[in-house]
C-alpha cells in the first residue's frame, strides 16, 4: 500500500514538473530557444552596447589612512583539544 502511494506521489510530482516546464516554454519560447541555439536572449542588433566611459575616476589613499598603525597579533597559547583525564 505504501509503495502504491509512493508511486502515485512520484507520478504527481513528475506531472507537475512537466507542466511547469511546458508553461515556461510557452511564456518564454523565443528567449529559451535562442539561448539553446547559442544566440542568447538578445539579438545582436538590439543587444545592450557598452561604450567608453565619459571620464575615468582614479582613487587615491588619504595620508591618514596610510599611516594608520597596524594591529599586532597577540601570542595565543594553544590548548589541547582533549583533557588528559579523557
Amino acid at each position: 500500500m505504501v509503495q502504491v502511494a509512493a508511486a502515485l506521489l512520484f507520478t504527481l510530482a513528475a506531472g507537475i514538473g512537466v507542466t511547469v516546464i511546458l508553461a515556461m516554454l510557452q511564456n518564454n519560447e523565443n528567449a529559451i530557444l535562442s539561448a539553446l541555439l547559442g544566440e542568447g536572449a538578445f539579438p545582436v542588433e538590439t543587444a545592450p552596447q557598452s561604450g567608453p566611459l565619459p571620464h575615468k575616476v582614479t582613487l587615491r589613499r588619504s595620508p591618514a589612512r596610510r599611516d594608520a598603525p597596524r594591529p599586532i597579533p597577540a601570542a595565543v597559547r594553544m590548548q589541547p583539544a582533549l583533557s588528559r583525564a579523557a
